[in-house]
């Protein structure tokens, strides 16, 4: 067999995420023996709700196993749609907000089309993109800035290949949030540029520290070539669940259900039934753990600046934070921060994710969906290694 019979072209450069190969290095020193403390992944440590749970163990008596339509239930479907103020015929229901995003890509891309994705960014973003046949073009969006793309750094990237612009807001690594004000300056770039959609990847939008604003209510005429991307997996802790949904124009959703008709088909029938049960019950567990993860953010941004060069910003939004680490590579004797974090996994036992797999080198992301205990591990493991260098 022709050895490249494995590795077809579009996936040629591709691999498992960063964060993921960390996450299972990790897991593989613990197997050997090691005590790894891992904050690498963005995972809640709060268990899923008990009332979802409940749902999906009785839709599952009820019989409710079978294929659901390819685009969800008509119940969960509705659900979404009164949350956002649209028709449910504009909401797709996927296994997860990444397959949300897939479907998209590959709905829309023709080989050579360009995605403007501000840097940092969530590692997957740029694979999905190249895995379609598009070119992501990745826009530095340094500390200083916020971590936030600028109007005039949008304008300067935008070419007549340019098909989409990706923003994340809160963002996964950076937590940044675009207010109402700054979602209005970009728009009114994309004025001007009727060939460039926006998907708006809001996952972390209940986990926001800051007055958050969709792109749809802060630029509603951008409305008809926005796709919100949304999901139960961070604010409500469902990520086994696999529940992730995509809200947009008629044809775009259309578009985006052929390429899932013949990926997965509908998600999962008991996990939309367990997603329905989080979006319409008792709402008030969003905002006791957003304080929580708001207390822990303070704690884990206080302890961080008082180490040796370290800097890092509080973010407003999400469960990460993203400090520079260039002085500490430098006073440790690494050049990248790759090396930095393999120093920290293999030699101090703390698992964390270098900047470069985000587009941004020279920073980490430390994630605070831990617990206090863990967190506790992994700051103190930190510190010591930064004082004994």
């Amino acid at each position: 067999m022709n050895a490249d019979f494995t590795r077809a072209d579009r996936i040629r450069g591709l691999d498992v995420s960063e964060i993921v190969q960390i996450s299972e290095q990790a897991a593989a020193l613990r197997a050997a023996g090691r005590d790894v403390v891992s904050l690498s992944t963005g995972e809640p440590d709060f268990p899923t709700p008990d009332h979802v749970i409940e749902a999906a163990h009785q839709a599952a008596l009820q019989g409710q196993t079978r294929y659901t339509a390819n685009s969800g239930t008509p119940a969960l479907r509705a659900a979404i749609a009164a949350q956002a103020g649209v028709t449910a015929d504009k909401v797709i229901v996927s296994t997860g907000a990444k397959q949300v995003i897939a479907n998209a890509m590959l709905a829309t891309l023709n080989p050579g089309d360009e995605v403007v994705m501000p840097a940092p960014f969530w590692t997957s973003y740029a694979d999905i993109v190249r895995m379609a046949g598009g070119r992501p073009v990745v826009v530095p969006c340094p500390m200083e800035t916020g971590f936030k793309l600028s109007p005039d750094a949008l304008q300067a990237a935008i070419t007549p290949r340019t098909r989409w612009l990706l923003l994340n807001s809160p963002s996964n690594p950076s937590g940044a949030v675009y207010s109402s004000a700054e979602l209005r300056a970009l728009a009114g770039v994309l004025a001007s540029q009727p060939q460039v959609w926006v998907l708006s990847d809001e996952i972390y939008r209940h986990l926001s520290f800051v007055p958050f604003t969709p792109v749809t209510k802060a630029a509603p005429d951008l409305r008809d070539r926005t796709l919100t991307v949304d999901g139960v997996s961070k604010a409500y802790a469902m990520t086994g669940w696999r529940i992730g949904w995509g809200i947009g124009p008629n044809a775009l959703i259309g578009a985006m259900g052929t390429v899932q008709g013949q990926v997965t088909s509908g998600a999962s029938s008991v996990s939309q039934a367990a997603a329905l049960a989080a979006l319409t019950c008792d709402q008030s567990l969003l905002t006791t753990r957003r304080e929580a993860w708001q207390a822990r953010r303070d704690r884990v941004v206080a302890a961080l600046n008082a180490m040796p060069g370290i800097d890092c910003p509080a973010p407003d939004g999400a469960f990460y934070v993203f400090p520079r680490i260039t002085a500490a590579m430098a006073a440790t004797g690494h050049p990248t921060d790759a090396d930095f974090c393999r120093w920290l996994l293999h030699d101090h036992g703390v698992a964390l994710v270098p900047g470069r797999a985000f587009g941004l080198p020279g920073h980490l992301r430390l994630s605070f969906a831990y617990s206090d205990a863990d967190l506790t591990r992994g700051l103190s493991r930190l510190a010591a290694a930064l004082e004994t260098r």
